[in-house]
């Protein structure tokens, strides 16, 4: 596909969203990537990387929401040519000052300014508790499969609402207002199905908490993995992660 430039996303409108008021992420973006502990921050990176690497299969990918691309940056390469898009044109001045060769766009996750079937792969990390309404969860995600591929897949990697740490570190953070709505499992699972994806595995990951300190993360690291794999235990993870493919055979697309 055809990739936005970074100079693309300071241009032309928005389609309006009505939920985007929630939190002034233009506000926030110098301070962003300073909001959690560095070392915290390179963990989850690191292990949703080796997911999608683990997962999904190369092709160009979008990242829904994607802040100042911390992650898209780690994903992005020869077989990922990525965009990134978020409502925020503050986010996305951050990104193309660190990666002016991810494409970045400027829109709503309710109304992709995509064509159908464009990517191989499209997540959103930490992005639908706060698109939080309903019905703009549901629409969020019925646009992620439209825009996906048929045989590509979908990836939502979000709060686990069962997790009792999250109102407390919510409080914390400047991108968090106190309008997020921590989004169940089972209505992830049902908006993918809406928009014609299959769910392949959904499960939660995660534990380590921001104020894990550097020198004991190893030890919170190999808690974390225990945690993950027992199937009580592992309801307090820190994110839900569901993955689906979209149904259809497999079109043949250039990277």
């Amino acid at each position: 596909m055809s990739h936005a430039t970074a100079d693309a996303a300071q241009t032309g409108p928005v389609t309006a969203d009505p939920f985007a008021d929630q939190t002034d992420f233009d506000a926030v973006a110098a301070e962003y990537d300073e909001s959690l502990p560095a070392h915290v921050v390179e963990h989850y990176l690191a292990k949703r990387l080796a997911f999608i690497r683990a997962h999904t299969q190369p092709g160009p990918t979008l990242d829904v929401g994607c802040g100042t691309g911390q992650l898209a940056e780690r994903v992005v390469g020869p077989d990922h040519p990525m965009t990134g898009l978020d409502y925020s044109r503050g986010m996305l001045r951050v990104m193309a000052r660190r990666r002016p060769d991810i494409g970045a766009v400027a829109g709503s996750g309710t109304h992709l300014p995509f064509a159908d079937d464009t990517f191989a792969l499209t997540y959103c990390v930490a992005v639908m508790h706060h698109v939080a309404h309903v019905d703009a969860v549901r629409k969020t995600l019925t646009e992620m499969v439209r825009v996906t591929r048929p045989g590509g897949h979908v990836l939502i990697w979000d709060h686990n609402p069962r997790n009792p740490y999250w109102p407390w570190l919510m409080k914390r953070v400047p991108q968090d207002t106190g309008a997020e709505r921590l989004i169940p499992e089972r209505e992830i699972l049902d908006g993918l199905v809406a928009g014609g994806a299959r769910p392949l595995l959904s499960r939660p990951l995660g534990l380590v908490p921001d104020f894990a300190p550097r020198r004991l993360l190893p030890a919170f690291a190999a808690l974390e993995r225990v945690v993950e794999v027992v199937p009580v235990l592992n309801r307090l993870c820190a994110h839900n992660v569901v993955l689906a493919v979209k149904d259809g055979a497999p079109r043949s697309h250039g990277t």
